[in-house]
């Protein structure tokens, strides 16, 4: 059984958000078992699994990132967009545009601790849009 699904996730500001319920709200009926991947259909945001209980986790990681990938570097020649769009590029490439979770009696098998995140690296990205790839029996 394959399903496929596009969605679109509703806007966020600049940072790291756990977007797992919402994710979920949007999924048919999962399998016992199988797998289901998620892409982002954008260069300047991405997903990722991590830490779903101390919010500090996501404001750390927006910190780190930032200081990782400055904006305004006098080498960028990729500018026409705004100051926070080649710093999105470049934080989207080392994260990247999707994830794979497996999926067991018929939920998603994340760890305790863990959950989806949108990484969002523009100010104002807008609504993304999601392909969620869904496979098993």
């Amino acid at each position: 059984m394959w399903k496929q699904i596009e969605f679109t996730l509703r806007p966020r500001t600049n940072g790291f958000h756990l977007v797992t319920n919402e994710i979920l709200s949007r999924l048919p009926e999962l399998p016992k078992v199988g797998l289901l991947n998620i892409f982002i259909k954008h260069t300047s945001a991405a997903l990722s699994v991590n830490e779903n209980a101390d919010p500090d986790v996501r404001v750390d990681m927006k910190s780190i990132f930032d200081r990782l990938i400055r904006e305004r570097e006098p080498y960028y020649t990729h500018t026409m967009e705004g100051d926070d769009d080649m710093p999105a590029h470049a934080k989207a490439s080392i994260i990247g545009p999707s994830v794979t979770i497996p999926i067991s009696n018929g939920r998603l098998n994340l760890g305790t601790w863990q959950g989806i995140y949108l990484c969002e690296f523009r100010n104002y990205g807008g609504a993304r849009k999601i392909v969620a790839t869904i496979t098993g029996e």
